[in-house]
Protein backbone atom coordinates (compact mmCIF):
# COMPACT_ATOMS: atom_id res chain seq x y z
CA UNK A 1 0.00 0.00 0.00
CA UNK A 2 1.17 3.18 -1.07
CA UNK A 3 0.64 6.61 1.20
CA UNK A 4 1.77 10.05 1.08
CA UNK A 5 4.99 10.00 2.33
CA UNK A 6 6.06 7.22 -0.10
CA UNK A 7 4.77 9.24 -2.92
CA UNK A 8 6.97 12.27 -1.73
CA UNK A 9 10.31 10.20 -1.48
CA UNK A 10 9.77 9.02 -4.71
CA UNK A 11 9.28 12.39 -6.37
CA UNK A 12 12.09 13.35 -4.40
CA UNK A 13 14.11 10.88 -5.17
CA UNK A 14 13.40 11.07 -9.41
CA UNK A 15 14.32 15.05 -8.99
CA UNK A 16 17.60 14.28 -7.92
CA UNK A 17 18.30 12.14 -11.14
CA UNK A 18 17.88 15.92 -12.70
CA UNK A 19 19.15 18.07 -10.52
CA UNK A 20 21.78 16.27 -9.51
CA UNK A 21 21.56 16.94 -5.64
CA UNK A 22 21.61 14.50 -3.05
CA UNK A 23 19.21 13.74 -0.59
CA UNK A 24 19.63 12.89 3.44
CA UNK A 25 19.10 9.01 4.31
CA UNK A 26 15.72 8.17 3.37
CA UNK A 27 15.57 6.23 6.40
CA UNK A 28 14.57 8.82 8.92
CA UNK A 29 10.99 9.54 7.36
CA UNK A 30 10.17 5.63 7.38
CA UNK A 31 9.78 3.53 10.23
CA UNK A 32 12.23 0.91 11.13
CA UNK A 33 13.80 -1.61 8.32
CA UNK A 34 10.27 -0.86 6.47
CA UNK A 35 11.21 -2.70 3.39
CA UNK A 36 7.76 -2.70 2.69
CA UNK A 37 7.71 0.80 2.36
CA UNK A 38 10.77 0.83 0.28
CA UNK A 39 9.73 -1.43 -2.42
CA UNK A 40 6.36 0.76 -2.49
CA UNK A 41 8.62 3.77 -3.59
CA UNK A 42 11.13 1.89 -5.91
CA UNK A 43 7.31 0.94 -7.49
CA UNK A 44 6.05 3.93 -7.89
CA UNK A 45 8.94 5.05 -9.88
CA UNK A 46 9.13 1.77 -12.03
CA UNK A 47 5.62 2.77 -13.01
CA UNK A 48 6.31 6.56 -13.63
CA UNK A 49 9.37 5.64 -15.88
CA UNK A 50 7.26 2.73 -17.45
CA UNK A 51 4.78 5.37 -18.27
CA UNK A 52 7.38 7.67 -19.62
CA UNK A 53 8.67 5.47 -22.57
CA UNK A 54 11.47 3.91 -20.46
CA UNK A 55 11.97 0.06 -21.32
CA UNK A 56 12.62 -2.49 -18.94
CA UNK A 57 15.07 -5.17 -20.11
CA UNK A 58 16.02 -6.79 -16.68
CA UNK A 59 16.60 -6.51 -12.69
CA UNK A 60 19.38 -6.62 -10.50
CA UNK A 61 20.35 -8.43 -7.87
CA UNK A 62 21.80 -6.50 -4.88
CA UNK A 63 23.27 -7.84 -1.76
CA UNK A 64 24.20 -11.11 -2.45
CA UNK A 65 27.31 -11.05 0.17
CA UNK A 66 26.38 -12.49 3.22
CA UNK A 67 29.29 -10.03 5.19
CA UNK A 68 27.19 -7.22 3.74
CA UNK A 69 23.53 -8.16 4.74
CA UNK A 70 24.94 -8.81 8.18
CA UNK A 71 25.98 -4.81 8.07
CA UNK A 72 22.37 -3.93 7.03
CA UNK A 73 20.55 -6.45 8.98
CA UNK A 74 18.74 -8.42 6.63
CA UNK A 75 18.87 -12.23 5.71
CA UNK A 76 18.42 -12.01 1.97
CA UNK A 77 18.88 -10.09 -0.89
CA UNK A 78 17.53 -6.93 -2.68
CA UNK A 79 16.62 -6.09 -6.44
CA UNK A 80 16.06 -3.05 -8.56
CA UNK A 81 15.12 -2.18 -12.14
CA UNK A 82 17.33 -2.18 -15.10
CA UNK A 83 16.54 -0.24 -17.78
CA UNK A 84 17.74 -0.15 -21.97
CA UNK A 85 19.27 3.23 -21.06
CA UNK A 86 21.16 2.00 -18.43
CA UNK A 87 22.74 -0.26 -20.58
CA UNK A 88 26.57 -0.33 -22.38
CA UNK A 89 28.46 -1.49 -24.61
CA UNK A 90 32.12 -3.31 -24.14
CA UNK A 91 34.37 -0.32 -24.79
CA UNK A 92 31.75 2.37 -25.01
CA UNK A 93 32.58 5.09 -23.28
CA UNK A 94 29.92 5.97 -20.30
CA UNK A 95 29.70 9.93 -19.56
CA UNK A 96 30.66 10.13 -16.03
CA UNK A 97 28.81 13.69 -15.81
CA UNK A 98 25.28 11.23 -15.54
CA UNK A 99 26.57 9.16 -13.19
CA UNK A 100 25.95 10.08 -9.27
CA UNK A 101 28.70 8.44 -6.65
CA UNK A 102 29.84 5.70 -8.95
CA UNK A 103 31.40 2.58 -7.58
CA UNK A 104 32.04 -0.01 -10.08
CA UNK A 105 31.95 -4.00 -9.75
CA UNK A 106 32.08 -7.15 -11.64
CA UNK A 107 29.30 -9.64 -11.89
CA UNK A 108 27.90 -12.32 -14.15
CA UNK A 109 24.84 -11.44 -16.37
CA UNK A 110 22.62 -13.98 -17.29
CA UNK A 111 20.03 -13.52 -20.38
CA UNK A 112 17.18 -15.39 -20.33
CA UNK A 113 15.96 -17.56 -23.04
CA UNK A 114 12.73 -18.17 -21.86
CA UNK A 115 10.21 -16.48 -19.34
CA UNK A 116 10.84 -17.83 -15.63
CA UNK A 117 7.08 -17.62 -14.67
CA UNK A 118 5.83 -20.26 -12.87
CA UNK A 119 4.48 -20.64 -9.30
CA UNK A 120 7.14 -23.43 -8.03
CA UNK A 121 10.54 -22.47 -9.49
CA UNK A 122 13.71 -24.75 -8.86
CA UNK A 123 17.05 -24.00 -9.82
CA UNK A 124 16.58 -26.60 -12.88
CA UNK A 125 14.06 -24.06 -14.01
CA UNK A 126 16.46 -21.08 -13.85
CA UNK A 127 19.27 -23.40 -15.65
CA UNK A 128 16.93 -24.14 -18.25
CA UNK A 129 15.97 -20.45 -18.74
CA UNK A 130 19.23 -19.24 -19.05
CA UNK A 131 20.16 -18.72 -23.16
CA UNK A 132 23.65 -18.05 -21.97
CA UNK A 133 26.21 -15.83 -19.33
CA UNK A 134 27.71 -12.72 -19.93
CA UNK A 135 30.84 -10.89 -17.87
CA UNK A 136 29.03 -7.69 -16.82
CA UNK A 137 29.84 -4.46 -14.36
CA UNK A 138 27.37 -2.86 -12.90
CA UNK A 139 28.05 1.11 -12.08
CA UNK A 140 26.40 1.51 -8.92
CA UNK A 141 24.90 4.92 -7.54
CA UNK A 142 23.29 6.59 -4.92
CA UNK A 143 21.07 9.61 -4.94
CA UNK A 144 21.55 9.34 -1.03
CA UNK A 145 24.51 12.04 0.11
CA UNK A 146 27.79 10.48 0.79
CA UNK A 147 26.39 6.99 0.52
CA UNK A 148 25.28 7.04 4.34
CA UNK A 149 22.66 4.50 3.33
CA UNK A 150 20.75 1.09 5.10
CA UNK A 151 18.79 -1.41 3.49
CA UNK A 152 15.18 0.41 3.44
CA UNK A 153 17.87 3.57 1.16
CA UNK A 154 19.29 1.44 -1.16
CA UNK A 155 15.52 -0.85 -2.19
CA UNK A 156 13.62 2.64 -2.60
CA UNK A 157 16.74 3.92 -4.38
CA UNK A 158 16.09 1.25 -7.14
CA UNK A 159 18.52 -0.82 -5.23
CA UNK A 160 21.10 1.91 -5.96
CA UNK A 161 21.27 1.41 -9.24
CA UNK A 162 23.44 3.40 -12.00
CA UNK A 163 24.21 1.99 -15.21
CA UNK A 164 25.84 -1.61 -16.32
CA UNK A 165 28.15 -2.54 -18.83
CA UNK A 166 27.50 -6.06 -20.83
CA UNK A 167 30.41 -8.04 -22.70
CA UNK A 168 30.08 -9.59 -25.92
CA UNK A 169 31.73 -13.51 -25.21
CA UNK A 170 28.92 -15.27 -24.86
CA UNK A 171 29.16 -18.63 -22.76
CA UNK A 172 26.58 -21.20 -22.24
CA UNK A 173 26.43 -22.43 -18.89
CA UNK A 174 28.18 -25.73 -19.61
CA UNK A 175 30.71 -24.13 -20.70
CA UNK A 176 32.38 -23.05 -17.40
CA UNK A 177 32.25 -22.98 -13.52
CA UNK A 178 30.21 -20.77 -12.11
CA UNK A 179 30.66 -21.43 -8.30
CA UNK A 180 34.59 -21.93 -8.86
CA UNK A 181 35.05 -18.97 -11.40
CA UNK A 182 37.91 -16.27 -10.57
CA UNK A 183 37.12 -12.87 -10.92
CA UNK A 184 39.57 -10.14 -11.43
CA UNK A 185 38.50 -5.99 -11.39
CA UNK A 186 41.84 -4.57 -12.66
CA UNK A 187 42.64 -0.14 -13.38
CA UNK A 188 45.62 0.71 -15.11
CA UNK A 189 46.67 -3.14 -14.74
CA UNK A 190 46.72 -3.55 -11.71
CA UNK A 191 44.07 -5.99 -9.59
CA UNK A 192 41.48 -3.16 -7.22
CA UNK A 193 38.85 -6.19 -6.57
CA UNK A 194 39.37 -9.84 -6.64
CA UNK A 195 36.20 -13.09 -6.23
CA UNK A 196 34.79 -15.77 -7.18
CA UNK A 197 31.53 -17.12 -8.49
CA UNK A 198 30.92 -18.49 -4.85
CA UNK A 199 30.55 -15.16 -3.07
CA UNK A 200 27.54 -14.26 -4.64
CA UNK A 201 25.41 -16.41 -2.54
CA UNK A 202 27.17 -19.82 -2.80
CA UNK A 203 26.31 -19.36 -6.44
CA UNK A 204 25.23 -16.78 -9.15
CA UNK A 205 22.59 -19.04 -9.98
CA UNK A 206 21.33 -19.21 -6.36
CA UNK A 207 20.66 -15.68 -6.70
CA UNK A 208 19.14 -15.90 -9.85
CA UNK A 209 16.80 -18.59 -8.32
CA UNK A 210 15.75 -15.65 -5.67
CA UNK A 211 15.40 -13.34 -8.15
CA UNK A 212 13.07 -15.26 -9.94
CA UNK A 213 10.66 -16.81 -7.49
CA UNK A 214 10.41 -12.98 -5.92
CA UNK A 215 9.35 -11.54 -9.08
CA UNK A 216 6.36 -13.97 -9.46
CA UNK A 217 5.73 -13.11 -5.42
CA UNK A 218 5.77 -9.30 -6.61
CA UNK A 219 3.65 -9.46 -10.25
CA UNK A 220 6.71 -8.18 -12.36
CA UNK A 221 8.04 -12.15 -13.58
CA UNK A 222 11.01 -12.62 -15.77
CA UNK A 223 10.84 -12.75 -19.20
CA UNK A 224 12.60 -14.01 -21.91
CA UNK A 225 15.34 -11.65 -23.22
CA UNK A 226 15.64 -9.96 -20.04
CA UNK A 227 19.07 -9.54 -18.17
CA UNK A 228 19.72 -10.73 -14.62
CA UNK A 229 22.59 -9.00 -12.94
CA UNK A 230 23.51 -11.64 -10.46
CA UNK A 231 25.37 -9.70 -8.14
CA UNK A 232 28.92 -9.04 -7.24
CA UNK A 233 31.41 -11.44 -7.14
CA UNK A 234 34.01 -8.69 -5.18
CA UNK A 235 34.49 -5.90 -3.26
CA UNK A 236 32.77 -2.81 -5.10
CA UNK A 237 35.84 -0.19 -6.19
CA UNK A 238 35.30 4.23 -6.86
CA UNK A 239 35.09 5.46 -9.88
CA UNK A 240 36.76 8.20 -11.47
CA UNK A 241 36.82 10.39 -14.57
CA UNK A 242 38.89 9.20 -17.38
CA UNK A 243 39.00 5.57 -15.44
CA UNK A 244 39.16 2.62 -17.61
CA UNK A 245 38.38 -0.60 -15.26
CA UNK A 246 38.50 -4.71 -16.96
CA UNK A 247 36.90 -7.12 -15.41
CA UNK A 248 38.21 -10.83 -16.28
CA UNK A 249 36.16 -14.31 -15.10
CA UNK A 250 37.31 -17.36 -15.81
CA UNK A 251 36.27 -19.33 -18.26
CA UNK A 252 33.76 -16.59 -19.12
CA UNK A 253 36.10 -13.74 -20.48
CA UNK A 254 36.39 -9.86 -20.40
CA UNK A 255 34.73 -6.32 -19.94
CA UNK A 256 35.95 -3.07 -20.22
CA UNK A 257 33.87 -0.03 -18.54
CA UNK A 258 35.55 3.08 -20.02
CA UNK A 259 34.70 6.76 -18.11
CA UNK A 260 34.82 9.92 -19.88
CA UNK A 261 36.11 12.70 -18.80
CA UNK A 262 40.45 13.94 -17.28
CA UNK A 263 41.49 11.93 -14.23
CA UNK A 264 41.63 13.84 -11.41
Amino acid sequence: MTTTIHQTIATELREIYQSRQYCAPISTRLPDNDVAGAYAIQDINTDHWLRAGRRLVGRKIGLTSRAVQEQLGVNQPDYGMLFADMCYADGETIPYENLQQPKIEGEVAFVLGQALDGDTLTIADVMAAVDYALPSFEIVGSRIKDWKIGIVDTIADNASSGMFVLGTEARKLSEFDLRLCGAVVEHKGEPVSTGAGAACLGNPLIAALWLARKMVEVGRPLRRGDIVLSGALGPMVNAQPGDAFTLRISGLGSVRALFSGTPP
